[in-house]
């Protein structure tokens, strides 16, 4: 007998909430409510995807700054004071004369 008094009454809570929300004054605010819910999980959605291209992007720069690094040090290598002189001993080149200097201004 209780069980039959509760399902009754969960019954009657049912059908008043079915009445509310689709009288002529609660659809609206059921629409209104539902409409921002699902705008904010798009927001919340959207918010992540963003942090993972954010993050992405600032690896990728991170990589490009570290073979920006990798490649100016390699550079300095090459053009070493020390380097350039056994190149130029390998080559047989000597040091230019006076007249084969030309100044441009």
């Amino acid at each position: 007998m209780a069980s039959s008094k509760k399902s009754s009454e969960s019954f009657q809570l049912g059908k008043k909430i079915k009445e509310i929300i689709f009288s002529s004054q609660g659809f609206p605010l059921f629409l209104s409510f539902t409409s921002l819910a699902i705008l904010f999980v798009l927001f919340r959605m959207k918010n992540v995807e963003m942090d993972y291209t954010i993050s992405k992007t600032n690896r990728e720069i991170e990589k490009v700054v570290l073979d920006n690094k990798e490649l100016k040090a390699k550079k300095a290598r090459m053009l070493s004071a020390e380097k350039l002189r056994k190149l130029a001993s390998l080559h047989n080149l000597d040091q230019p004369k006076q007249d084969q200097i030309i100044v441009i201004p």
